[in-house]
């Protein structure tokens, strides 16, 4: 929609906005530096709005807390839309100057009013439209998201709407404002600027087009390269019909982080092939056939990219234990063993001046420069002389035209009913990190956070009949954990929430495989549960064991 997939403006310039509106981002667990921002700006008098389901640190600060019921945010956001133009505080100048499309998405935001919003989000009617109204009227207003928007089956359309009320209002290429994704890891961006993703080559260059597969087809030596790949939610599938014969994994532990991770287990015990290339052991490991010893990021050189395109360079400063090597070296000897001659490079630094030399956005950057600039380059840098950008769309998209998309309300693909009664979405703690593959491995941590547990309203552990520290057994289509059940008001009543690090209960045994229509992304934030009580049954040589008391077939 806009023609650059990352943050618009920098972290930096949080601290100096008039509004944040966070949807989707439980920015103080998941992104605590970031969130150190947001605090500063909310210190100088920063409005705050927040949309999350549960009553998460920000909110509690918020002057808006929008509560809405897990799953709605298209019809949350296509409300404040209509709000802002039934106010007449749409910015007319920039539509007409830098957008297409404007015409079908006010007409189809007809149908979203705020009495139905109430109905659908559960959020308060005034909420929504004072929400609205503040963020159209404050120029520096930023929107800040993550997989609590994406992690959706329609996460896509989330995005969309979200991107609208961006555009709607001209809150794009202003500094201290735009939209902005939170990355969850510290070189997701610089993974996907290099090409890490189905649909892209280095530098966002599409592989549907001719041009660009001829380009890198000929700077590699293989004539024209290859098309459109798979989605990860794609490939999973494949595996699990047994149509997919081999799998290799970097850095990732899927058999924790994928959703309905009970029937990929099975999948990955009939693989041919499957390579392993990471830095520690984990629940995925063991499937395979081959693993290879990564180095972390502190035994190799490179570069990382952060969430705001920030470019900079990582030193190594110790070696490699043992056979571990840097995964651009696994990856030179893994290409020439099976068949294609890689130039041998002898330092990351020739990689990254390749992909500069193909990718204009990064054409500016090198490591020579890099060694100028400590506090790293900010793409797009296209000449040895430009500094960098510290916010996007200067004078407009650089897609030329953003693009408004008009999308509908569509319901998540499991929401309950008599016999899985709860809606639970899963998320991240402060002190567990992603899969735990590390962090679990530090007493701190683990002293702080050690184990699997569900938040449960205390109106619904009183339907139950379960006491705060219990054990229960948390059920849904696709298998059942035990967890420990903490009572809290940060969720709403017929809701729950999981964190997803433990391996030994893991949240994602639950969760619905269903994925984005556009990006496969499954659907970790909304699945239909129940919750069976435990009790404890003595047993005839002494000891107890734990007992369920309802629904026996699980």
């Amino acid at each position: 929609m806009f023609g650059a997939g990352a943050m618009t403006n920098s972290i930096p310039e949080i601290r100096d906005t008039e509004l944040m509106f966070v949807i989707g981002s439980n920015t103080t667990e998941a992104h605590p530096i970031i969130a150190m921002e947001m605090k500063v700006a909310r210190q100088r008098g920063a409005k705050l709005i927040v949309a999350d389901p549960r009553k998460i640190w920000l909110a509690e600060h918020a002057d808006i807390h929008l509560q809405l019921t897990p799953g709605t945010d298209v019809f949350l956001l296509n409300a404040m839309a209509k709000v802002i133009v039934d106010e007449g505080l749409v910015d007319r100048d920039f539509i007409d100057k830098h957008t297409e499309g404007w015409p079908a998405l006010r007409d189809n935001l007809a149908k979203f009013t705020l009495e139905e919003a109430e109905r659908v989000t559960g959020c308060k009617a005034e909420d929504i439209k004072q929400a609205a109204i503040w963020y159209a009227q404050y120029k520096r207003a930023g929107i800040y998201y993550t997989l609590g928007i994406t992690e959706h089956t329609h996460g896509t359309d989330n995005v969309y709407s979200l991107a609208n009320l961006v555009l709607m209002t001209g809150h794009l290429g202003v500094r201290s404002a735009g939209m902005n994704p939170l990355r969850g890891q510290n070189n997701v961006q610089g993974a996907n600027d290099a090409g890490c993703s189905p649909v892209f080559y280095p530098g966002y260059q599409k592989c549907d087009d001719e041009s660009v597969r001829k380009k890198f087809g000929e700077a590699w030596g293989i004539g024209e390269g290859p098309g459109p790949g798979k989605n990860l939610n794609e490939m999973m599938k494949l595996v699990e019909h047994g149509e997919m014969q081999a799998l290799y994994i970097m850095g990732e532990d899927i058999v924790i982080s994928e959703p309905n991770c009970n029937v990929l287990e099975e999948s990955l015990k009939t693989i041919e092939f499957l390579v392993c290339q990471d830095i520690f052991p984990n629940m995925t490991t063991p499937f395979a056939h081959v693993i290879l010893p990564g180095a972390s990021f502190a035994e190799k050189d490179g570069v990382f990219t952060n969430s705001d395109r920030r470019v900079q360079r990582v030193r190594k400063g110790v070696n490699p234990p043992g056979n571990a090597l840097p995964d651009w070296e696994i990856l030179i000897d893994f290409a020439k063993a099976v068949g294609y001659d890689m130039p041998q490079y002898q330092h990351p630094g020739e990689i990254y001046a390749e992909l500069a030399r193909l990718s204009p956005n990064f054409s500016g950057i090198s490591y020579e420069r890099l060694e100028e600039y400590p506090r790293g380059l900010q793409w797009p840098c296209k000449s040895a002389d430009d500094p960098g950008s510290d916010y996007l769309h200067k004078g407009g998209p650089v897609i030329g035209k953003g693009q408004f998309q008009s999308v509908e309300y569509r319901p998540s693909a499991e929401l309950p009913d008599d016999g899985y009664p709860l809606i639970l979405s899963t998320g991240r703690v402060l002190y567990q990190y992603n899969s735990a593959t590390q962090t679990r491995r530090d007493a701190g941590t683990n002293a702080k956070a050690g184990e699997n547990f569900v938040e449960v309203h205390p109106d619904d552990a009183e339907k139950y009949g379960i006491m705060d520290g219990e054990t229960v057994r948390i059920v849904s289509r696709r298998g059942g954990i035990k967890a420990k059940v903490w009572l809290s008001g940060r969720v709403q009543k017929g809701c729950v929430w999981m964190p997803m690090h433990f391996a030994e209960e893991a949240a994602n045994r639950l969760t619905n495989d269903a994925g984005d229509i556009v990006t496969g992304t499954g659907e970790y934030k909304v699945c239909a549960v129940d919750l069976v009580p435990l009790r404890e049954k003595k047993k005839a040589h002494g000891g107890a064991e734990l007992q369920a008391v309802r629904h026996p077939e699980h």
